[in-house]
């Protein structure tokens, strides 16, 4: 079997045209259809990768001590 990659857009109503097919006329043939990702998924999903770590504080409480149940 013999694939053809084409590209197209769906139409109003969802109808798709494929034009300019090259194949005789009266040829049967199977359709798939893949739909293409945004092109927001398909940017880097790790932006951050390899971007130096910087830790203000690592010892300091993330909480203040007046605010901890336990002191009180």
């Amino acid at each position: 079997m013999q694939a053809y990659r084409m590209e197209t857009i769906v139409q109003p109503g969802g109808v798709l045209t494929l034009q300019y097919l090259p194949l005789p006329e009266g040829e049967k043939v199977e359709v798939i259809i893949l739909v293409q990702q945004p092109d927001f998924e398909k940017s880097d999903k790790y932006p951050l990768r390899g971007m130096p770590v910087v830790y203000h504080d690592p010892f300091e409480p993330a909480v203040p001590e007046t605010d901890w149940e336990v002191y009180k």
